[in-house]
C-alpha cells in the first residue's frame, strides 16, 4: 500500500533567522489513545513563532511541525480510543503539528465541535480557552463580583479571557494598544480598556476601583509590566503571567507583596501531560463549552490565511495589528477569508 502523503508548513531551522517552507510529509498514524484528524484549520500563536526563532521547542516525542490547536474531522482512530468516531467533527490542542493536513491529537485533548461553529472557528478557540481556564479559574482563582485586570485584550487570549471572566460574574478591565482595539475590547463585555500607548493602566485602575485596585492580572507581556501590575493589584490580589512579548526579565520591590499579600504564580500549557489536559478539557466542556455551541462565547478571527501562506500569516501575527485570532486552512473550499 502506498504511503499517504501531505502538505505541512514547516520549519527550516529553528532560529533568529528561521522561516516557514511548504514542504510534504508523510501522513501521522495515531498512537494508542490518539486520533488522527483530518486538518481543515489550524490556530497560530505566539508560541509558533517562539518555536520559529528557537526559544520554544516541541516537548520530547512531539511532531516538529508547528501548529498548537486545529479543526477538522477525525480521520482514524489509535488503539483504545472509543469515545470518538471516524467522521466526527472536532477541534483539539496538541503539542505541535498543527500546520499540516492530518495532525495527530490524544482522543482526550479534543472537543466535540458544534455545528454551530465553523472549522475556522473551532481552530481559533481551543488553546485560548484551555489557557484562559486554566489561569483566570484555577490559578487566579476569579469568581463572580471579582475585578479582572487582562493585558492585551484584544490578543487571542484576552478576546477569549474577557468573554469568559464576563461568563463567571467578573468585571473585566483590559489594556489594548489602539482606539479600535479598546473598542472591540469593550463591544466583547469589558467595562474599562486602557490604551496604554496614551494612558497609565496604573492610574486609570485606581481612578476605576476608587484606589482598591483589581484582584486578579493575567499578563502576557511581562517586563516592566509586572512591577506596575503588582501595583494595581488589591489586597490579597493574585498576579498570573503566561507570556513574555515585551521582556522575560523583571525587576520589582518584595515591598508590595508582603504589604498586600499578594500572590504571584506563572504557567504554560504546551509541555504539560495529556492526562492533565484532559482533566482541563473535562471542565472546558462541562463548564464553558454549552456557552460556545450557543454562542454566548464566541470566536474572534482576525483573517484566515490558506496553509500555503503560512509564513505570512506568521508575520501577520508578529505586527500585533490583528483583533482575536488568525487561522491557517487547509481545505481545499478554503480561500483567504476577512
Amino acid at each position: 500500500m502506498p504511503e499517504l502523503r501531505m502538505k505541512v508548513a514547516e520549519i527550516d531551522a529553528p532560529g533568529p533567522g528561521g522561516a516557514l517552507r511548504i514542504a510534504e510529509r508523510a501522513v501521522p498514524a495515531p498512537s494508542c489513545g490518539e486520533v488522527l484528524i483530518r486538518v481543515e484549520a489550524a490556530g497560530l500563536n505566539r508560541g509558533d513563532i517562539m518555536q520559529r526563532i528557537g526559544l520554544y521547542p516541541p516537548p520530547p516525542g512531539a511532531s516538529d511541525i508547528p501548529g498548537l490547536e486545529v479543526a477538522g474531522i477525525v480521520a482514524a482512530l489509535g488503539e483504545g480510543v472509543d469515545d470518538w468516531n471516524i467522521g466526527d467533527r472536532v477541534c483539539a490542542i496538541m503539542a505541535g503539528g498543527g500546520y499540516a493536513e492530518y495532525a495527530t491529537a490524544p482522543a482526550v485533548q479534543c472537543l466535540p465541535l458544534p455545528a454551530s461553529l465553523s472549522m475556522i472557528e473551532g481552530a481559533a478557540l481551543p488553546e485560548t480557552l484551555f489557557t484562559c481556564w486554566t489561569n483566570l479559574v484555577e490559578d487566579g482563582r476569579l469568581v463572580a463580583g471579582e475585578t479582572v485586570l487582562l493585558h492585551g485584550g484584544a490578543s487571542g487570549i484576552g478576546v477569549t479571557g474577557i468573554q469568559l471572566a464576563k461568563l463567571l460574574g467578573a468585571r473585566v478591565f483590559v489594556t489594548a494598544g489602539s482606539p479600535e482595539k479598546c473598542a472591540a475590547c469593550i463591544s466583547l463585555g469589558a467595562e474599562l480598556a486602557i490604551d496604554y500607548r496614551e494612558e497609565d493602566f496604573v492610574a486609570e485602575v485606581a481612578r476605576a476601583t476608587g484606589g482598591r485596585g483589581v484582584d486578579l492580572v493575567l499578563d502576557i507581556v511581562g517586563g516592566d509590566y509586572v512591577a506596575r501590575s503588582l501595583a494595581a493589584l488589591a489586597p490579597c490580589g493574585r498576579y498570573v503571567v503566561i507570556g513574555l512579548m515585551k521582556s522575560v526579565d523583571a525587576t520589582i520591590s518584595l515591598g508590595p507583596i508582603l504589604q498586600k499579600r499578594l500572590t504571584l504564580t506563572g504557567s504554560t500549557l504546551r509541555g504539560r501531560s495529556a492526562e492533565e489536559k484532559g482533566r482541563i478539557r473535562d471542565a472546558v466542556l462541562e463548564r464553558v463549552w454549552p456557552s460556545v455551541a450557543t454562542r454566548e462565547i464566541r470566536a474572534v478571527v482576525h483573517a484566515s490565511y490558506p496553509l500555503d501562506e503560512a509564513a505570512a500569516a506568521q508575520q501577520a501575527l508578529e505586527t500585533g495589528d490583528h483583533i482575536g485570532k488568525l487561522v491557517l486552512v487547509t481545505g481545499k473550499d478554503h480561500g483567504r477569508v476577512p
